[in-house]
């Protein structure tokens, strides 16, 4: 599996991929206080790679995703459970779904993030259907989606010697149904669940919805090793948190500098 991405800056981004600067108003709603841009301009994207858990993590940490969920995609079965998608035979693969400020993030760059989060050779993807619900896909939803999936297939490709055998698929008419909700920001579940409680985070709609808990399932992946302690800080001050949630995040926030001091020592001696 490929090891979760830096959060991407604007300076790291292509020139056809540039994030734009505005920042959200805080809207003193609550914990999730951070007023969701206007309908017309977010978008919607799917991805297939893989496990679902690191590449909604990975587009968590991506300035301008508004919100991800997990979920199975592209089979013919009505809500679908883990067990029978994982059995191979419903037609469905582990997808994410990002809702996403279009303003600040073009389609491009999230064909980018999802090159970089996962093995697109792998050739145990051709298996899908076949024994394996695991596959590498891009599902479009329009002629330009295509092209600029298209296009960051062919740029990727350059730099690697081994074939893509991702799929560039449509959408079609194709459910997209929420995967269980201990699915839902894995990571955050995982590692940090008296935090998820505090937020109120227990259900699956209120995990696949919350802005909130897609940041902190991004910048709290991977154990805390890569943790932008600054990001986390500012989610602290952009967004009115209860008090439980602070403690916790306080908490979080000393028991890393804590490790991190351990590891300089220890690197230093």
């Amino acid at each position: 599996m490929y090891k979760l991405l830096p959060k991407l800056r604007v300076e790291d981004s292509d020139d056809n991929c540039r994030l734009l600067a505005a920042k959200w108003p805080s809207s003193g709603g609550g914990a999730d206080s951070v007023a969701s841009p206007p309908l017309e301009f977010l978008g919607e994207a799917i991805f297939a790679a893989d496990s679902f858990w690191g590449l909604e993590a990975a587009y968590g940490r991506l300035d301008g995703v508004v919100r991800t969920a997990v979920g199975y995609y592209g089979g013919s079965l009505k809500n679908p459970n883990y067990r029978e998608i994982s059995e191979g035979h419903t037609g469905h693969t582990e997808a994410v779904k990002v809702v996403y400020d279009k303003r600040r993030v073009s389609y491009g760059l999230l064909c980018r993030v999802f090159w970089e989060s996962h093995d697109s050779t792998n050739k145990d993807y051709l298996r899908f259907g076949a024994g394996t619900h695991f596959r590498s896909a891009i599902f479009y939803r329009s002629e330009e989606e295509r092209k600029w999936a298209q296009e960051s297939k062919v740029r990727w490709q350059l730099k690697l010697n081994r074939r893509i055998v991702t799929k560039i698929l449509l959408c079609g008419s194709s459910e997209f149904y929420l995967a269980e909700s201990h699915h839902q920001k894995y990571y955050l579940q995982k590692n940090y669940l008296p935090l998820c409680e505090s937020l109120g985070l227990r259900s699956t709609k209120q995990l696949a919805e919350s802005h909130l808990a897609c940041k902190l399932n991004g910048i709290l992946a991977d154990d805390g090793k890569d943790t932008d302690e600054g990001e986390l800080r500012r989610l602290m001050v952009g967004c009115q948190l209860p008090s439980q949630a602070k403690t916790a995040l306080e908490n979080i926030l000393r028991e890393l500098k804590e490790n991190r001091r351990g590891e300089w020592v220890t690197f230093s001696g």
